[in-house]
Order: structure tokens, then sequence, then C-alpha cells
């Protein structure tokens, strides 16, 4: 976020938002979701945890809970270990219930993808949301985009991983 307000900077800002949006393309991306989309990815997981929202555990502009990010699948690991205080197994039911909370609360859906793997449905709001921040405030459109069959990306990623493993 600290580099986006650069995007405005005059010859720059055109530059600096190519290179963000590229970045976007290959390396880090959220993916926004309709509801359905993020309870069939729950159900699809091999495994949930639920850790703080890191865009409002940084910002702080909202009073929404922190604990809506639903960690998924084998990354959910990897999270886990670099953060063992800040996040917990949950259940099926639980995470269905997180959603269901924050769709209440009118919270946005995201799942987000770094380097090749997806590793979380965010449940954001859109005043802390960074991807959300980063392509209405910055136009840097390569940070949050809509994929019209995301579960079916979601499902062939897991089936790939679990290839690997096999």
């Amino acid at each position: 976020m600290f580099f986006a307000g650069w995007t405005r900077v005059p010859l720059l800002g055109p530059l600096l938002r190519r290179v963000a949006n590229s970045y976007g393309h290959g390396l880090h991306r959220a993916y926004l979701l309709m509801p359905s989309e993020a309870f069939e990815l729950v159900e699809s997981a091999a495994g949930l945890a639920v850790t703080a929202c890191d865009c409002r555990r940084v910002f702080k502009k909202c009073s929404n809970p922190l604990d809506a990010e639903i960690l998924l699948g084998p990354a959910r690991q990897v999270i886990q270990e670099a953060r063992p205080k800040e996040s917990r197994e949950i259940t099926r039911e639980e995470a269905r219930e997180i959603l269901r909370r924050s769709q209440a609360r009118g919270l946005i859906f995201t799942i987000l993808k770094c380097r090749g793997d997806f590793y979380a449905i965010c449940s954001c709001c859109s005043c802390c949301c960074v991807p959300l921040r980063l392509s209405k405030k910055y136009g840097i459109g390569g940070a949050l985009v809509r994929h019209a069959d995301i579960v079916k990306e979601y499902r062939d990623f897991q089936s790939a991983h679990a290839a690997e493993k096999a």
C-alpha cells in the first residue's frame, strides 16, 4: 500500500501501475468470490484453519471481527507454522459459520493466491481490503479480479497438488 500512492505521480505512476499489475497477474492476486463459491471452496478444502484478516489487522479502519480469514488445504500449514499463536484448525461447520456471519455483515469474499498456491478465503471490508483498495483507488486491477470458474480452478489446483504428493 505504501508504494500504491506513487501510482499518482506523473511519469512514474503508469510504470509503477504496470509493474504492480504484472506482479498481480504472476505472483499474488485475489479473486472476488460470490458467497456460494466461498461455501463451495470450504466444502472442497483438504483442511481448514482460521486466522486474523491481515488487512484489518494492519489497517484497523473498522470494528469488523479479525478472525475472518479461512486458511485452506495444505497451504494452511505453512501459515500456521509461521504464526502458530494466531491460527487454529476449524471444522467445515465453523468455516461455514464464519462465512455466514461475514455475509450478514456485508463483507466481501476473496480467495487469495500467492506464487501458484491458493491459501485462504478472506472475508474483508471495503475500508481495509488491500486488493480492493489497490484496484479501486490506485488502478491496479491485477490485484483483484473476477474468475467465472474459480471453484473449478481451485479443485484442479488441489488435484494437481495431491498428485504431486503421491
